[in-house]
């Protein structure tokens, strides 16, 4: 009897690391493996060359500088410049879990790109916005909230234990950007970009 328990534990046990075949989900949704700044990065520069500086047969010349990631690394900075096309800006990853029509959960990414005005209006909303309710986000108990849309994105700004959070949902994600991955992001942005 111990033995057929002992092999029932294995076989639950290894069909725990088996990874099911998983259909790319059509959009901005890609399969991936883990959230790190570092594979936000490199994941990143493609989404950049292909749908932002959209490459030809010409040689390409650009920086991509990682700013700041969530410390849940549900969502990630990027700055861009490309001279030659004249177009800067800042990429947003998001990444988040999902599941397919069989079940099988995966963890997806997509990339916002904000040219670098539409970057710098973004930032300063948010700033704002924070300023202006700074008040009322501190009262309460911290049960009080502000929201916003812009562009095709909803921002829901809150505090928690005397900083704020800012949950931003996009194209079917939520990601939460604490207080401090914000600021950096920001003040790296402004300090880079030209």
């Amino acid at each position: 009897m111990t033995k057929k328990l002992l092999l029932i534990v294995i076989l639950l046990l290894g069909l725990k690391n088996l990874n099911a075949q998983i259909e790319q989900v059509p959009g901005d949704f890609y399969e991936a493996k883990e959230y790190s700044k570092a594979i936000s990065l490199f994941r990143a520069k493609t989404f950049l060359f292909k749908n932002v500086l959209k490459t030809t047969e010409t040689v390409l010349q650009f920086e991509a500088i990682p700013l700041a990631a969530a410390s849940s690394g549900e969502l990630t900075s990027l700055l861009y410049r490309c001279e030659s096309k004249g177009k800067e800006g800042l990429i947003l990853g998001f990444y988040g879990d999902y599941w397919n029509n069989a079940g099988v959960s995966y963890q997806g990414y997509g990339f916002k790109n904000l040219p670098k005005e539409k970057a710098i209006e973004f930032l300063n909303k948010i700033e704002k916005a924070i300023e202006k309710n700074k008040k009322f986000l501190r009262g309460n108990n911290n049960n009080n909230n502000i929201v916003f849309d812009f562009d095709d994105m909803n921002v829901l700004i809150w505090t928690t234990s005397g900083s704020y959070r800012i949950r931003v949902y996009w194209n079917g994600f939520d990601s939460t950007w604490e207080e401090t991955s914000y600021e950096r992001s920001k003040r790296r942005f402004e300090r880079k970009i030209n």
